[in-house]
């Protein structure tokens, strides 16, 4: 890290003599010699400008592009205005960490704090935090943070995600708690299966809105079931989809979490993404991560600092119930950008045109021999499908065409799709790769 610093070597002698030293050696003398390095890094000389942007560019140049994307299963391609990579690209956005100091960091504790408001007001929650890593940490953050002590046993749907329910597996590994998954009917959470698997020792239900399969499930019938209860009722949502559908708070949930990443946040490749968290007011204390209010300074004046701080996070790790420590703030000032430049109108109509197109691409596809609607459920942007031959074949010359096609679903669902549309799929290009399946057989 000596030269990583931004300091001069001059500098760095003038810091060591003040405390006592005359070299980096003596600074790190309290390391033993037999665990030191004692060698040169082996790291390749440094190359110019010029000569790291040729190699960037070359190893960029491996990646396969595609110009048009019909897949979706949790990160979507969506338009992203171009004031939101203007706003998020300046210096001191990019460069900002966790905003400790209040009084040099209140631009970036107010790009949380608003980031904060709009999550609440798109699901309708009254407190959000600063966001974790992804929409599958959020779930399995928001499982934990309804434990009780008599409460042990979360209720996870079949047609979640199933890269969450790994996510959330994985973080009940090593806890007191453990997960059940509630059986699917008909690519839909089975209503009957959850309420017989109801119980005293029950901390939490989690559903996926739209699910999986893209297929909208009876949140309301979920939230009539657990009101009155103590089991926490937790939604994951697709935020563009909550332009026109129910919030969450509207279902009667207690916790709303999501992936993030469709609010402006391009798919890069898979990373880094956004987790979304709100909650109710009463259980604001079990947030994990960190939550941005607004107070006044001793001038009277508006101003904005980390809250809720004395929490175990920070003081008595031992007794955390979370290891979230970043606040992802790019990421979130990025959403918060794209959700002021889109305004209430602009989302509604990305929602409601992903919506549009998807039921026009199942209705073309449809129109294929051997191409069928697994499910006859309403959806949202995505639906699963039977296909007429091999669906490796299928993805492999769309892919020769430039095209992302849907994405292929194992265990029952084996040899089928699971294919998306968003607003910037075209008529043309969901014209054009029906033309494109009718050839193959």
């Amino acid at each position: 890290m000596g030269t990583y610093v931004p300091n001069t070597r001059d500098e760095q002698q003038l810091m060591l003599e003040a405390i006592g030293l005359s070299s980096m050696d003596d600074l790190f003398s309290t390391i033993p010699k037999e665990v030191r390095l004692n060698a040169s890094l082996d790291i390749p000389k440094g190359m110019s400008e010029m000569e790291v942007s040729v190699k960037m560019r070359k190893i960029a140049g491996m990646n396969k592009v595609y110009d048009t994307v019909f897949r979706g299963c949790g990160a979507y391609r969506h338009y992203i205005p171009a004031i939101v990579k203007q706003v998020t690209s300046k210096e001191e956005f990019i460069t900002a960490y966790t905003p400790y100091q209040a009084e040099i960091s209140q631009g970036i504790l107010q790009s949380i704090f608003e980031y904060q408001t709009m999550i609440c007001e798109l699901t309708g929650m009254q407190v959000s935090n600063a966001s974790v890593y992804d929409g599958a940490t959020a779930a399995a953050e928001a499982v934990i943070m309804s434990r009780e002590k008599s409460r042990k046993k979360a209720l996870v749907s079949a047609t979640v995600n199933p890269m969450t329910i790994e996510t959330i597996r994985t973080y009940l590994d090593g806890t007191d708690m453990e997960m059940a998954i509630i059986p699917e009917k008909d690519g839909l959470t089975d209503i009957e299966g959850l309420m017989s698997m109801l119980g005293d020792d029950t901390a939490c239900v989690l559903i996926q809105q739209p699910n999986f399969y893209g297929l909208l499930e009876d949140g309301d019938a979920v939230g009539g079931i657990l009101a009155g209860t103590d089991i926490k009722y937790i939604m994951s949502c697709n935020p563009i989809s909550l332009g026109i559908l129910k919030t969450p708070a509207e279902y009667g949930a207690d916790i709303a979490v999501g992936e993030g990443q469709p609010l402006g946040i391009g798919l890069s490749f898979g990373g880094p993404y956004l987790g979304f968290m709100a909650a109710t007011e009463k259980l604001m204390r079990r947030l994990p991560g960190r939550i941005v209010g607004e107070t006044t300074d001793s001038q009277g004046r508006r101003a904005f600092v980390l809250t809720l701080q004395a929490r175990e996070q920070h003081i008595r790790r031992e007794k955390a119930s979370s290891n979230i420590c970043s606040n992802q703030a790019l990421c979130a000032m990025t959403a918060a950008v794209y959700l002021a430049a889109m305004g209430r109108e602009g989302l509604a109509q990305a929602a409601k045109l992903s919506m549009s197109k998807a039921h026009y691409l199942a209705d073309r596809l449809c129109e294929i021999d051997g191409y069928e609607l697994v499910y006859k459920g309403e959806f949202f942007n995505e639906f699963v499908t039977t296909v007429n031959t091999d669906a490796d074949k299928v993805l492999d010359i769309l892919s020769e065409h430039g095209i992302l096609g849907g994405y292929p679903l194992d265990g029952k669902h084996k040899g089928c799709l699971l294919w998306c549309a968003t607003e910037v799929n075209t008529r043309e290009e969901i014209d054009n790769m029906v033309r494109i399946l009718k050839d193959i057989k």
